[in-house]
């Protein structure tokens, strides 16, 4: 069940990253964070009648801390992305958040076996060849590199943190996480003074970027909570093969080869870690 629950949350987000990516293509990207996260906390708060759980005032220091990490880990990347090259910004970003909870998850005591190590390997190169970008140009700096790890240590913060939750607490983790993060994205918008408004026809897709985005943390809280976070992070880390078949499928964009090469590792590495799991 955890692969199912893993991989599904793979799928989900980067589905909401697709959708986000048209959404910053109608309105500005503040105004995109700020209403997707609006959304997804709707989300969150209709689902707590249906998928209850215990309230408690750790789990929700937990997911409030998640949530401050997470929100630190977009400025990070958005700001590496604008200082960078986004071909080395968003792989490093990628693996350093994948790589962040399989070594918590190591170090805590996990031990998956032989062919779910093997799997784990392959999924964080397939990580690495489906963030390439063709959109190269430009001189490598140290200080954009720095800032990209620091955002994939951000975002494998809100792994890391949702998992230290106690069990039983159902979704309060994820109400903590986002209230922290919208209060903080929303901050940012205020200091800013950016205009909030969606552009043209673009409110649909960002409400649906922050469904499917709250959607996939509540297939994340569920897979960690069957099974371990070195291995359940690390299939929610292949998110961009999704975004880049659904781009391929819908926007006609054409996939590189190196990219394709990235889809075909992951689907390998799913593969791996779901036999391993069996054995």
């Amino acid at each position: 069940m955890t692969v199912i629950l893993a991989t599904a949350c793979a799928i989900v987000y980067g589905t909401a990253d697709f959708f986000g990516g048209l959404a910053t293509r109608r309105s500005q990207v503040l105004s995109v964070v700020v209403l997707s996260q609006i959304a997804g906390l709707a989300l969150i708060l209709a689902l707590l009648p249906v998928l209850p759980g215990a309230y408690g005032n750790l789990a929700l220091t937990w997911g409030l801390a998640a949530g401050l990490s997470g929100a630190a880990g977009l400025t990070l990347f958005y700001r590496a992305l604008a200082t960078g090259v986004m071909s080395v910004v968003a792989p490093t970003t990628a693996v350093t958040s994948a790589a962040l909870p399989v070594v918590f998850g190591l170090a805590t005591g996990e031990r998956p076996q032989f062919w779910a190590l093997v799997g784990v390997v392959l999924a964080l190169g397939s990580v690495l060849l489906v963030s390439q970008d063709r959109s190269g140009g430009g001189r490598v700096s140290l200080s954009s590199v720095l800032v990209a790890l620091a955002a994939g240590a951000g975002f494998g913060g809100f792994f890391i943190l949702l998992a230290l939750a106690p069990d039983g607490t159902g979704l309060w983790p994820l109400v903590g996480a986002r209230l922290s993060s919208v209060s903080v994205v929303g901050l940012l918008a205020l200091l800013t003074r950016r205009a909030l408004k969606p552009g043209p026809g673009s409110l649909p897709i960002i409400v649906a970027a922050g469904v499917l985005d709250m959607a996939a943390n509540v297939l994340y809280l569920l897979a960690q909570q069957d099974g371990l976070l070195s291995l359940v992070a690390v299939l929610v880390s292949l998110y961009p093969a999704s975004t880049l078949l659904l781009a391929n499928r819908v926007l006609g964009e054409r996939l590189r080869a190196v990219q394709v090469g990235g889809v075909l590792c992951a689907l390998a590495a799913v593969a791996l870690i779901a036999v391993a799991q069996h054995l």
